[in-house]
């Protein structure tokens, strides 16, 4: 998925309201593609935290029906120094990428794209699609491995039976269950955990992560206090136990964690850097390589950080127009962390 504002922003918020040790996060409604399109509803990045462990955006969207909407149509899109997840709850997604992968993401299944030094991609529903929910996830990389080829790989989780609760890890570990994926980044976990009306989920927790639970659905106490529906709960690290009781109603949460990247990021549009200069060089290059620019291509077929040209192809014939890239600010991009 693409961050399709024109002009991306960040917004604060408030702290009012919110218990002892956790942090809650609103979201704010952004469409993609335009007032017509599919909304989402983004709980990261914002102002005040641009950063949880390695996370550093979450979209969160749906149910959405294809018939008002018209569905996921997010053509061609470069990504630089970051990671994408797609995990659906209801509907498919047909992904295909400028280093040769192409993938239907399932509910239940997770679809993880490195963007490494540079990769483009497009998402679209598929045509069999009427009911479309899930989240769209983004890990930023180490400055160690995020000039790194770009690769992708899919993994379905096994649900885990947890009392009166399901738990699928589909990436790093969490209550005894461990996901093969590959995230080339300081540790970090993701799972979807579903709670039968009445019940409890009670699990350990890494001190060494922050950590956030994003409610999708239903009536849920955090650690003894009721989490907003769409809301991102940020924990800090020091956290060893994250008790979540469904109330009236069955579950179903998000939770995410990470030890602090520990390093401060460039991001704007979809790429991610670490100074605002390479951000405008990413953004440059895409814009030569799709023609919506006039420059000359590297003379010697690379780019000055080593990655060969295109940088974010090539790409198939036949497939939609790529999306060109927002006008840079005229301010200075700064650094978060």
């Amino acid at each position: 998925m693409s961050n399709l504002e024109t002009v991306p922003q960040e917004i604060l918020c408030g702290e009012d309201g919110q218990p002892e040790g956790i942090e809650f996060l609103p979201p704010r409604v952004v469409p993609l593609g335009g007032p017509r399109a599919m909304p989402v509803r983004r709980t990261l990045p914002q102002k005040k935290r641009s950063l949880i462990g390695s996370w550093c955006f979450l979209d969160h969207y749906g149910p959405d029906l294809a018939s008002s909407s018209g569905g996921m149509k997010v053509a061609r899109h470069p990504h630089t120094g970051l990671a994408t997840v797609s995990w659906l709850f209801t509907g498919e997604i047909e992904h295909r990428d400028s280093a040769g992968y192409t993938a239907t993401v399932r509910p239940g299944e997770v679809n993880l794209m490195v963007a490494g030094r540079g990769i483009s991609h497009q998402e679209l529903s598929t045509p069999s699609t009427t009911v479309l929910h899930g989240a769209q996830l983004w890990f930023a990389l180490p400055d160690s491995t995020r000039h790194m080829a770009p690769t992708f790989e899919h993994y379905a989780p096994e649900p885990v039976r947890l009392g009166e609760a399901e738990l699928k890890v589909f990436l790093g570990s969490l209550a005894g269950s461990t996901s093969p994926v590959e995230t080339y980044t300081p540790p970090l976990m993701a799972a979807e955990a579903t709670i039968r009306s009445g019940g409890t989920l009670d699990l350990d927790l890494d001190p060494s992560f922050e950590h956030c639970i994003l409610l999708d659905t239903g009536n849920v106490l955090l650690n003894g206090s009721p989490l907003p529906v769409d809301h991102l709960a940020y924990l800090p690290t020091g956290q060893s136990r994250l008790l979540l009781e469904a109330r009236d109603t069955a579950v179903r949460v998000l939770i995410l964690g990470g030890e602090p990247l520990g390093e401060q990021i460039v991001m704007w549009w979809n790429f991610i850097g670490r100074t605002h200069e390479e951000v405008v060089a990413y953004r440059a290059a895409w814009q030569t390589e799709i023609g919506a620019e006039p420059a000359s291509p590297p003379s010697d077929g690379a780019y000055p950080d080593g990655a060969p040209y295109p940088r974010f192809g090539p790409f198939p014939q036949g497939t939609p127009a790529p999306l060109p890239a927002p006008v840079l600010p005229n301010a200075q991009l700064r650094p978060r962390g």
